[in-house]
């Protein structure tokens, strides 16, 4: 069966949409997801599903976070093959001090990934952005609340992608390759 990963944008940071992990986990459980594993307390899970396409659970999770938690935001589903193939396109290879300066940026649709070209022009170096199929990176060396490419990311520019960082992303990639879900 295949396996997948979720990634919800802007929950449980600060005081707002609120989504316990529990919570999540039970409602993809209840919507017949099985091997459902949740990572940190950010809106990380990961789970197997026959049929339906990425985009479809997508929707499907974003509806129950919002009939059963009240809680409306947007929501990235990828095959474990495409999150993956993410991971291995990254274009940086960062010690793991740093890791949690390097962003990856994930869309439900590419054009949301390629949207991210308006960060270009706010690149400083040494800071690194690359924009690739799959998902889009950015190296922020000076910490990312300094980088006005890291700021806009997590504002306005980046309501349609969900953002991670590598340490986050390494961890997921564990939990797939462990075969929880």
């Amino acid at each position: 069966m295949p396996q997948f990963v979720v990634l919800l944008r802007g929950v449980n940071v600060g005081g707002g949409n609120r989504v316990p992990m529990a919570a999540f986990r039970g409602l993809l459980e209840a919507e017949g997801f099985t091997g459902v594993a949740t990572l940190l307390n950010s809106g990380n899970a990961v789970f197997r599903s026959s049929g339906r396409l990425p985009s479809n659970h997508a929707r499907v999770i974003g509806a129950r976070l919002q009939e059963s938690l009240a809680v409306s935001v947007p929501v990235v589903v990828k095959p474990s093959s495409e999150f993956l193939a993410a991971v291995a396109q990254s274009p940086f290879v960062l010690a793991e001090e740093l890791h949690s300066r390097f962003l990856v940026a994930f869309g439900q649709e590419e054009a949301a990934i390629q949207g991210l070209s308006a960060l270009l022009p706010m690149v400083e170096p040494p800071e690194r952005l690359h924009i690739g199929e799959r998902a889009a990176y950015l190296y922020c060396a000076g910490g990312i609340l300094e980088s006005r490419a890291g700021s806009a990311l997590l504002g306005k520019l980046g309501r349609q992608v969900t953002i991670r960082n590598w340490a986050t992303v390494v961890k997921l990639k564990a939990l797939l390759g462990a075969g929880v879900a």
